[in-house]
């Protein structure tokens, strides 16, 4: 193992410090401030980039979360206005300043969990015709965990609800899809497959997949999503730290 492996590096120290940020978040009481949320979707985010441009630098990985980030961006600004291809929903103003009706940190949400999902595909498949849709699944199952309890805290709302905790089904069909577009620009941009370079991004998954469940569970109180999401992602980060370690 290279020095250059065992030091300290800034995408590792801003993984950790999330990783604190985090636990008091989701043990620090409710109401949850917006603010906090805010200053935690800007954590993640940097952890992602700073991991993604340590990893493969501006060209490869900064790509992929400037892809996702844009994409997303766009297609949220298309489905405020035409409930397409998510269902129809409105923002708060709780997450900042708006574009359109889109809050500017939309686009980051995007972006910050784009990369580890791009890589814990690739664990499971090195095929672009495989790897796009299982990146499209593993990020969508992320946000199985995330929209009900943002929908829940205010940040957006359904105002015809859903059979899931609120959330229709044409949100998590609306993410897939936009998962391909994302992924197969990834595909253009970081064809790579994946290597021990990329842990970190795997980490940032299998963390997340372990925190979110560990806090609807037990904090939260919330066992419909804990088991959704849970089982979600954990298809996705399960047989990819298997491939990992063998």
């Amino acid at each position: 193992m290279s020095s250059r492996r065992r030091r300290l590096t800034p995408a590792r120290g801003l993984l950790a410090a999330l990783a604190g940020a985090q636990v008091a978040y989701g043990s620090g009481g409710r109401p949850r401030s917006p603010a906090a949320t805010r200053a935690l979707v800007g954590l993640l985010t940097a952890t992602s980039a700073a991991e993604a441009l340590e990893a493969r630098g501006a060209r490869h990985g900064g790509l992929v979360l400037g892809a996702a980030g844009g994409l997303g961006f766009a297609t949220e600004l298309i489905g405020v206005r035409t409930g397409r291809p998510f269902g129809h929903y409105a923002y708060s103003e709780h997450l900042g300043p708006r574009v359109g009706g889109v809050p500017l940190l939309a686009g980051a949400a995007w972006a910050m969990m784009a990369r580890p999902a791009w890589i814990a595909a690739g664990w499971i498949s090195r095929r672009p015709a495989a790897r796009i849709p299982v990146a499209a699944a593993a990020l969508t199952a992320w946000d199985v965990f995330l929209d009900p309890r943002m929908a829940r805290e205010g940040y957006w709302t359904w105002p015809g609800g859903g059979r899931y905790e609120g959330v229709p089904a044409s949100n998590f069909a609306g993410w897939f899809v936009t998962g391909l577009g994302v992924f197969a620009a990834a595909a253009l941009v970081d064809p790579d497959a994946p290597d021990c370079d990329d842990d970190g991004a795997l980490a940032l998954y299998a963390w997340t997949w372990i925190g979110e469940g560990i806090a609807n569970t037990f904090l939260w109180r919330r066992p419909v999503t804990a088991a959704a999401g849970t089982a979600a992602m954990g298809a996705i980060a399960l047989p990819a730290l298997r491939r990992r370690l063998t």
